[in-house]
């Protein structure tokens, strides 16, 4: 079984209800298996998100405008200015992000480094799998939102690219 034929496999069984396929062939065995939905709840990040978002709310219009520019970098999040022209690049699976094929080799992209559509952004390995995600646009990395070697979750947003 060739690797983008298990990275489609993972892809489905994340996009899908399914929580455990199992594949064999002659001399190859992949079984995939997943939390159930209830277990997932417990490891998702985007709660901790909202929950910091209504801070700014209280405070008078104008400030709060101010305020919510630096809280937003802090988050990880672009400004919603800047971010009007900008494509959030997701993370297609769950897993453990790393900008590069292995510590002494460089990122596969830096912040304003231009990108086309089939290029290897980063890797996400899950189950032992290194998974290569590559870009789905044309464009300039504007902005990177995540550290390597960190967990990242399922549509989990890891880059913000400039379209070209």
């Amino acid at each position: 079984m060739e690797l983008k034929e298990i990275q489609d496999l993972i892809k489905l069984v994340n996009k899908s209800t399914l929580t455990e396929v199992e594949i064999e062939q002659k001399d190859f065995k992949l079984k995939i298996k997943r939390e159930t939905p209830e277990n997932n709840v417990i490891y998702t990040a985007p709660p901790a998100t909202v929950a910091a978002a209504p801070a700014p709310v209280a405070q008078p219009a104008a400030p709060a405008a101010e305020a919510a520019a630096p809280a937003a970098e802090a988050n990880g999040a672009a400004p919603s200015a800047e971010s009007s022209n900008l494509v959030e690049f997701k993370s297609p699976m769950i897993g453990t992000f790393y900008r590069s094929s292995s510590p002494e080799n460089p990122p596969f992209v830096k912040v304003g480094d231009t990108v086309q559509k089939g290029d290897v952004l980063c890797i996400i390995e899950a189950m032992k799998l290194f998974n290569e995600i590559e870009s789905e646009v044309d464009g300039k990395i504007a902005k990177i939102l995540i550290d390597d070697s960190k967990p990242v979750e399922y549509d989990q947003v890891l880059f913000l690219i400039e379209p070209s």
